[in-house]
């Protein structure tokens, strides 16, 4: 057997159906129970926790107790970052699902991935700050907030200090899989995420991965995040 990362294993672990399913269900940040997971997989209960449990000695998933109720939840934006790319690829490869229904453009404007925002909203963003040099690509492939990206974030009423004592990487680039460019991920990501349903200009939909915009609330993101051309 040749060294290094199995990726059999994670690979396998994803590429079944009914666990494909629950990791698909887990992207809208949202701690569900192994009931409401079997239920988005169509599988019995027993069998859901038997996928669970596999997923959880992977890594790939977490479980967390309260009360009598045991919670799943992505194990972190690794993960995430991993899922959104494997739908980027299989929607540039042509394996769509068949039937789309009517969530379908909603998803495609504007979604939650993991805990940042996805979609073409999303990706809006990440270009604008790209193009007011407010982030930057590094040289070892990832990218960095600027100080007039430090000043930015300040003036949108997010304080990046906080998020740089974060443990995960403070900015990253998540590929997006309808728009197959990328969105902002990272704690500042998620820091404009919730920013953004704080001033109310976005609004997570019931049980589902959209997030809505209203006419005006779009227009006001687009006010404050601009593409500035070269």
């Amino acid at each position: 057997m040749r060294d290094g990362p199995d990726i059999a294993l994670i690979g396998s672990l994803i590429g079944d159906p009914a666990r494909a399913n629950m990791l698909t269900a887990l992207m809208s940040g949202k701690a569900l129970t192994a009931s409401e997971l079997a239920a988005e997989a169509g599988i019995t209960a027993q069998t859901a926790s038997s996928h669970l449990g596999k997923l959880a000695n992977a890594g790939l998933v977490d479980q967390r107790k309260q009360g009598r109720h045991r919670y799943y939840v992505l194990s972190d934006d690794d993960v995430g970052q991993a899922l959104e790319s494997l739908m980027g690829l299989a929607a540039k490869k042509g394996h769509l699902r068949v039937r789309t229904g009517p969530n379908d453009p909603a998803l495609r404007k504007a979604r939650v991935c993991y805990d940042h925002l996805a979609g073409d909203l999303g990706v809006r963003i990440y270009d604008s700050l790209l193009s007011q040099s407010h982030v930057v690509p590094a040289d070892d492939g990832s990218i960095r907030l600027t100080e007039s990206g430090d000043a930015f974030l300040q003036s949108f009423g997010i304080n990046p200090a906080q998020s740089s004592r974060s443990r995960r990487p403070q900015c990253r680039s998540c590929l997006d899989w309808s728009e197959r460019r990328y969105h902002l991920a990272g704690s500042t990501g998620h820091a404009i995420y919730l920013r953004l349903l704080e001033l109310g200009w976005a609004q997570r939909l019931e049980a589902s991965r959209v997030i809505q915009f209203s006419s005006s609330s779009e227009k006001n993101l687009l006010a404050q995040f601009p593409i500035l051309n070269g």
